[in-house]
């Protein structure tokens, strides 16, 4: 069992076909087949099997595949670590984000730390949600931008930046704004805003018409446009609330607050925490603890690590703005 085969077929459940993973790892697709039908007699259980003119992972495979994804992606941290280990400005950080948090906050934060560490290497990857927590518990990135995270997924909060979620539209649209006729702009499926939007407008008992457009991109030129209304963060729209194109609507349980979280996953390299003090040194906020208990007589006490999740998310000892 090879590393290159674990690639292989990590790659194939990642493409869903034999020639996307070829193009994906820059091999011939004789050589993918050969590689996973290796694997396959080494595991003894079937990886692939046809369908059509084509394969698709079996559920043994599927399931091998994720296990494969984790192993590979703790393999990567841990050479990543070492080399950080030596030197923190010679390390990598590959973060991801949140669609608002990577188009809007993260780009200056990264400008400027990359004028203090140039020699760090950066990659960021933008998704929905779902995708970036999936990337946080496949040790595929170190550090994450986004709301809270959800339960289940093994990570620590690090750091927080308030965020105000408001109902936004063009001037035209909110003088005229009506629950029942004016549309909503929604975000893709997957998408957190979009999870939220819908709650808001269940917990005000109205059902208004819909629009989804996809991206926050399109969302924010949407409401530009006049095609109805958006909840969005309101870092997303500083600048279009500032020369009057978007207006706050005044709607009931607004502004919600839901704080941006920087989280990172079961380990956290030196290269990381660079970036973690740049954050604390920008005005995001160290997570809040709770002081160590009295030791008992004769003892030592326990030590303490940062805020982590429990099975329902961020234990917060005290009140936090915008906290769960």
């Amino acid at each position: 069992m090879t590393e290159s085969r674990l690639r292989t077929l990590v790659a194939l459940a990642a493409t869903g076909s034999v020639r996307g993973a070829a193009s994906r790892l820059t091999v011939t697709e004789s050589a993918v087949s050969a590689s996973i039908g290796a694997l396959a007699r080494e595991l003894g259980v079937p990886l692939v099997e046809p369908v059509g003119r084509g394969l698709r992972l079996t559920a043994s495979g599927a399931v091998y595949a994720r296990y494969a994804r984790q192993v590979l992606g703790l393999l990567d941290e841990g050479a990543a670590a070492a080399v950080q280990e030596l030197d923190p400005e010679r390390g990598r950080l590959r973060l991801a984000a949140v669609t608002t948090a990577g188009e809007h906050l993260l780009p200056a934060l990264l400008a400027e730390f990359r004028r203090g560490h140039p020699r760090v290497a950066l990659a960021l990857e933008v998704a929905p949600s779902a995708q970036v927590w999936d990337l946080v518990s496949a040790h595929e990135v170190d550090l994450v931008i986004a709301g809270r995270p959800p339960s289940g997924v093994e990570a620590e909060v690090v750091a927080t930046k308030p965020n105000e979620l408001v109902v936004a539209a063009a001037p035209s649209v909110a003088q005229a704004f009506d629950w029942a006729s004016t549309p909503w702009l929604l975000r893709e499926q997957g998408s957190a805003t979009r999870t939220r939007v819908e709650t808001y407008l269940k917990s005000q008992h109205v059902a208004p018409p819909r629009l989804v457009l996809g991206s926050n991109g399109a969302v924010v030129a949407g409401a530009v446009a006049e095609l109805g209304c958006a909840l969005v963060s309101r870092d997303a729209i500083a600048e279009l609330l500032g020369d009057g194109r978007l207006v706050t609507v005044p709607t009931p349980g607004t502004p919600l607050l839901r704080p941006w979280h920087a989280v990172t996953g079961a380990y956290s390299g030196a290269s990381t925490s660079l970036f973690v003090g740049h954050l604390h040194a920008s005005g995001w906020r160290p997570p809040v603890t709770a002081p160590p208990p009295d030791p008992p007589t004769g003892g030592r006490a326990p030590r303490r690590s940062g805020l982590r999740l429990g099975s329902g998310g961020v234990d917060w000892p005290v009140a936090v703005e915008g906290g769960p």
